[in-house]
Order: C-alpha cells, then sequence, then structure tokens
C-alpha cells in the first residue's frame, strides 16, 4: 500500500474534551493504511481535558500528534497544521464531528481521478442531545429554507462542483499556489479560503456518498449566540479578505432584517410601514409553515409543526442581526481608516 498517498489529517480544536474523542476514533477506524495517515490535532491551549484525552489516545496510536495553537483561533491552528503536516493530501476534520470507515479512502480516492484541487462530502447535523429542541434545529440547519443553497448541508443527490464544502480534503500544493487560510477571520476562513481557490482556477467537488456527521449545539441560548456571531462572521469578511469572501445566501437574513426593522420604523409615520411589515412578516410565515410541515411530514413528527418555525425565526433573526452588527463594525472600520488616511494627508501638506 505504498503508492497511496501519505494524508495528514488536521483538527483545530479548544475545549472539545466531549467530543475529541469520538472524532479521533472514527478517523482510527478508517480502512484506510495507518502507515500512509497521520492525525495533527492542533489545540488552542485547552482548559479542559482535552489535551489528557489527546496524549491519551497519541500513547496508543503514533499517528496521532498534538501541536499548540497559541492564538486559539481556528485559521492560526489549520496554518500550524498544513505548516507541520507531511502528507501530500490534506484533510481538515472539526472536533465536532465523525466520519465512516470509508471517508478518508473515498476523499482521497476522488480528489486522485476526478482533478479536483478540494474533495468534500455531505453533512449530516446531528444534535448533541437527542431533546425536541435539539431535534428541531439540526433539522433547521439541513433543510433549504433554513439554510438556501448550501448543498454540503441540504445534500445534493450527485457529485457538484460547488463554492465551498465542510471541511474538505486538499492537494498539498495548492497551498503553495494561493497561500494559507487567513488568520485575521475567526470564522469563515473555509468559506473564504475556497472562494480564493476557486477565483484562481481550483475547483471544489461536492461528492454525496462522502458522509460526514457534525454535532450541532442543542441548547437554544448557545444555538442562538453561535448564530449572531456567525452572522458577524458573514460581514465582517470584507474588511479582511481582497475577494468577496461570502456567497448571497449569507446576506440573505441581513436583508430580511433590514427589511422588518425599516417596515417598522415606516409604520410610524405612514401606513404603508404596516402594509411592508404585514407583507414580509406573512410571506416569511407561510414560507416558513410549509417548510415545517415538510419536516414534520418527512419525519412522522406532528411537533416539528409548532417548534421548527420558532427555531427557523431564530435562526434567520439571529443571524441577519449578527450580520447587522458586523455591518456597523465593518462601517466603522472603514471610516476610522478614511479618517486616519486624511489625516496622514493633511500632515503631508
Amino acid at each position: 500500500m505504498s503508492d497511496m498517498p501519505l494524508v495528514s489529517t488536521i483538527i483545530p480544536c479548544r475545549n472539545e474534551e466531549k467530543f475529541i474523542g469520538m472524532c479521533l476514533k472514527s478517523l482510527l477506524a478508517n480502512d484506510y493504511p495507518k502507515d500512509r495517515l497521520e492525525v495533527l490535532v492542533v489545540d488552542g491551549m485547552s482548559e479542559d481535558g482535552t489535551r489528557n484525552v489527546v496524549t491519551e489516545y497519541a500513547k496508543r496510536w503514533p499517528v496521532i500528534k498534538l501541536l499548540d495553537n497559541p492564538k486559539r483561533i481556528t485559521p492560526a491552528a489549520l496554518n500550524i497544521g498544513i505548516r507541520q503536516a507531511r502528507g501530500d493530501v490534506l484533510i481538515r476534520m472539526d472536533a465536532h464531528a465523525r466520519v465512516d470507515c470509508g471517508y478518508i479512502r473515498r476523499c482521497v480516492g476522488t480528489l486522485l481521478v476526478s482533478g479536483a484541487d478540494n474533495v468534500g462530502g455531505i453533512m449530516k447535523t446531528v444534535p448533541k442531545q437527542q431533546r425536541l429542541v435539539g431535534r428541531a434545529i439540526a433539522l433547521c440547519l439541513s433543510h433549504r429554507f433554513g439554510v438556501g443553497n448550501s448543498y454540503f448541508r441540504v445534500h445534493a443527490m450527485k457529485p457538484k462542483w460547488v463554492d465551498t464544502v465542510f471541511g474538505g480534503c486538499y492537494r498539498r500544493e495548492i497551498f503553495k499556489r494561493i497561500g494559507f487560510f487567513n488568520e485575521r477571520l475567526e470564522r469563515g476562513q473555509d468559506m473564504e479560503f475556497n472562494l480564493r481557490l476557486k477565483a484562481a482556477g481550483g475547483k471544489t467537488l461536492l461528492v454525496p456518498d462522502i458522509v460526514i456527521y457534525y454535532y450541532c449545539h442543542s441548547e437554544y441560548p448557545a444555538f442562538c449566540r453561535h448564530t449572531f456571531r456567525s452572522g458577524v462572521w458573514a460581514i465582517l469578511p470584507f474588511v479582511y479578505s481582497d475577494i468577496v469572501p461570502v456567497a448571497c445566501r449569507h446576506l440573505v437574513p441581513l436583508t430580511f432584517v433590514i427589511g422588518l426593522l425599516t417596515s417598522v420604523a415606516l409604520s410610524f409615520i405612514s401606513p404603508l410601514g404596516l402594509w411592508l411589515l404585514a407583507a414580509i412578516g406573512g410571506s416569511y410565515g407561510a414560507l416558513s409553515l410549509l417548510a415545517s410541515a415538510h419536516i414534520a411530514w418527512r419525519k412522522r413528527e406532528v411537533r416539528y409543526l409548532f417548534a421548527i418555525p420558532f427555531i427557523f425565526v431564530s435562526l434567520h433573526v439571529a443571524y441577519g442581526l449578527g450580520s447587522l452588527w458586523g455591518l456597523v463594525k465593518t462601517a466603522g472600520h472603514f471610516l476610522g481608516a478614511g479618517l486616519v488616511r486624511s489625516q496622514q494627508l493633511g500632515k503631508v501638506c
């Protein structure tokens, strides 16, 4: 099996004591030759038992190595892993994820024969806790009404060229060609990197029979906080990237929230505002109920008719409000930068 490429799997993590063992176990259970595999866990100086868990696995499995990430952010962890990796193929893994036994073999095999620069599979979102709210959150994050045309989430039926995938299996040389992950992005670095790859002529292939399971937040407050921050980082990358760093679907919740707020403000001075609010709210409500009914029928669970509309609106409003705050911060950044340039020009003159 020496003709198989050496594969380096890179796992950024921080305080993932509850999940990192499951992730490592699924990778070690893969049918890819262990002498052609290394697993790099890049830890952001965890304060729980994460490092102990990884150390115990590393004692039994020499393919596992624990690396330090003093910056404690995901893109820095990825770049540390890339620089330390020995593999010709690099797989980006998440500590909250587990994979099937053929995952690595399928990723590598597809990468070698497809002409793609990056290969990924569909993400099956799994709740951390099997309660109604947790299950509803997972289902909303896997439905087109919830996440738009994010094909790795809504599950394409056949191989498809896409703008991004979850995780990803990369040819090593692309990092020499287009650079590393953007360390100014606390979130959204995968999307931005894959869009840079696309802009440079690279290709990302989504393959439905490659499956990765991702454990999402099941607690409602944690879900809302995470969604809000994701919304913020749908806009802030415009400050730190030289390309358009997001897809159109990431801006839809912002448009929705701005429409709601505008119609509410307008309603205080004109009946037109009430009509606009009714049109936006009514259209959204109808679509939400249709999507919820579709999920409830598919899952044969009537309770989803009541839980899922609430989760949908929480998802879109929290994300949109986060994006609105990101827009404010972005405007402040550019205004501040413009003021500094003006002062510098004034000094020169």
